[in-house]
């Protein structure tokens, strides 16, 4: 979007036109992204702990992995916040390949919100099965394949 707006911009102030160079707006993404996770992280798991929203670990696993029983899961979706948004804000959004990398990345995270909540929910520290996690990836990884 912002990238769009320094475009219609930069037809009248030719100081915009420094919002063309990729990497220029490949360091304000990632800014962007950071910033967004320093603001949302803290409430964010707060907020997961007061709700008790905690991994539950599986009992035949390493022994070590016991003390992370009630840590707060669903980090993934502060990361795809921060991708989604920092993304939508720089990127050239007429780039087909922008969008596909987008798409992927979220649908994966999808994926992986699947596996917490069934973990979350159902008490299953197993979580999604192997198979239907290999297959859903598949998917996704064949259909954005297919349309490239």
């Amino acid at each position: 979007m912002l990238y769009w707006l320094a475009e219609q911009l930069k037809q009248n102030y030719s100081v915009f036109n420094v919002f063309g160079y990729l990497t220029l707006r490949i360091i304000l993404g990632a800014l962007t992204a950071l910033a967004i996770s320093l603001m949302v992280g803290q409430p964010m798991i707060d907020w997961l702990k007061r709700y008790q929203v905690g991994q539950t670990v599986r009992k035949d696993g390493p022994q070590t992995h016991l003390i992370k029983s009630g840590t707060p899961t669903m980090g993934g979706t502060l990361i795809l916040i921060s991708i989604a948004v920092s993304t939508l804000l720089w990127a050239n959004l007429n780039n087909r390949y922008v969008w596909v990398v987008l798409l992927v990345t979220l649908a994966f995270g999808v994926i992986g919100f699947a596996d917490d909540y069934i973990k979350l929910v159902r008490k299953d520290p197993k979580g999604l099965i192997a198979r239907w996690k290999y297959f859903w990836q598949s998917v996704v990884g064949g259909g954005a394949a297919i349309y490239l």
